[in-house]
């Protein structure tokens, strides 16, 4: 007989033991179960059972509207996030359920709560992901696909992404996403791109709607949905790279930036990995914590600046060049150091001066990248005694560039760059 305080046993026989079998008594505290658009009706003999157990389920709106009527204490995820996540911890030990979209490790609740769980607290049951199905019904290899979300993250981050014959999967903030994704493509001049928004994927409500991004004409969508993209470069499109060395008109500047040659030699200098840290101090216009973070996934990075009139142009350039991500911090080297988190590798661009390098050297983790340049007199004896003193690379860099003399051509040289790198040991 149906449980009248348990609505998804209904319709199913009871569980014998091979299906879902008794917890262990050390088994995880912790469930989190992806839910597909059909709702509970679709879940496992495991995920049930997980739920009949739980004396707390924690879920959004629309999840625990999906429970009806149960024993189980039902809690509704806080905003911010953090305190809906401070709450659930601090019932560890407790059968809990959190109930998620879909596949809970992919961009969802389950990759947060490994962050601060071990493996053998938590069990995570997904459903296929927005990914997967839109894949599947698109015939789109996965793996050919970048899948990104912009669900609680500045839209213009697809931005980093666009790339003639690219397939983007994005998940949705909501109804209004696909229109922002689309005015984003249409702005950096990727109009021609076909967009296909999928709505309520696996469910009874299943739609999938395609347009182009500068003649965007869908209305009235659904707030759960996923965008795929087939991007086309239209005419007025400057295809980005995410090699470092953009072209130096690709940021607003006011002159005072590391040009192109040498901000390449730093970027590969630095070796940005996946999930890096990097200062970016004295930045200027940003551009060399911008390439670090189109350089590598997951990578971080802090501009750190002290003219007011600059952290504008810094924002500007990260918004443009899709890593909106950029933290930037308004203070002059070292002071502004303090409090910021451990970095893996710290460029010095600006404002080498004595004290700047004692500080960030010391902030800078074990095995973690120093890059430094110099152009003045006064920088550059800097330098070359921390040379002298730390060992590392020193170079001069001297560019000259092809340039028009009256009806002829002739090479007219830069100023000289002092580069300096060096890898912290121990």
């Amino acid at each position: 007989m149906t449980d009248p305080v348990r609505p998804w046993l209904a319709g199913r026989s009871e569980p014998d033991d091979d299906a879902a079998p008794c917890p262990a008594a050390d088994a995880p505290w912790l469930t989190v179960i992806g839910i597909g658009d059909s709702g509970l009706s679709s879940l496992t003999a495991e995920a049930l059972a997980a739920l009949d157990r739980a004396t707390l389920v924690f879920g959004g709106e629309r999840h625990l509207a999906m429970l009806g009527e149960t024993e189980a204490e039902t809690v509704l995820w806080d905003k911010p996030f953090a305190d809906g996540l401070e709450k659930l911890l601090s019932h560890a030990g407790t059968p809990t359920v959190v109930l998620a979209t879909g596949d809970p490790m992919w961009f969802g609740v389950g990759a947060t709560l490994a962050r601060h769980l071990t493996p053998d607290e938590m069990t995570v049951i997904p459903t296929p992901s927005a990914f997967s199905l839109a894949a599947a019904r698109l015939g789109w290899g996965l793996a050919d696909c970048a899948c990104l979300t912009v669900h609680g993250r500045p839209v213009e981050a697809v931005a980093r992404h666009l790339a003639p014959g690219a397939r983007l999967l994005i998940l949705s903030e909501d109804a209004a996403s696909p229109r922002e994704i689309a005015r984003v493509l249409t702005a950096r001049g990727f109009g021609p791109s076909r967009l296909t928004v999928c709505e309520h994927l696996g469910g009874a409500r299943e739609a999938i709607r395609e347009t182009t991004a500068a003649g965007f004409d869908l209305d009235h969508g659904a707030a759960l949905n996923t965008v795929a993209v087939e991007c086309v470069a239209g005419r007025a499109a400057t295809p980005r790279p995410t090699v470092p060395g953009l072209p130096d008109d690709a940021f607003v500047h006011d002159g005072k930036m590391t040009k192109r040659v040498l901000r390449a030699l730093a970027v590969a200098a630095l070796e940005p990995l996946p999930g890096a840290m990097l200062w970016d101090v004295g930045a200027g216009s940003g551009s060399i914590a911008v390439e670090w973070l189109r350089a590598a996934p997951r990578t971080r990075a802090i501009a750190i600046e002290h003219q007011a009139e600059r952290l504008d142009m810094i924002a500007e350039n990260a918004t443009t060049l899709g890593v909106p991500d950029l933290v930037i911090v308004e203070g002059r080297a070292p002071e502004a150091f303090a409090e910021l988190p451990a970095p893996d590798a710290i460029f010095i661009g600006g404002g080498l001066t004595d004290g700047v390098f004692d500080a960030a050297f010391a902030a800078l983790k074990p095995g973690g990248r120093i890059v430094a340049h110099a152009v003045t007199l006064e920088s550059e004896a800097i330098l070359l005694d921390l040379q002298a003193r730390l060992g590392g690379e020193l170079m001069r860099i001297g560019v000259e560039k092809a340039e028009k003399v009256g009806p002829y051509r002739g090479f007219r040289p830069a100023m000289p760059v002092l580069h300096w790198h060096l890898t912290k040991r121990g």
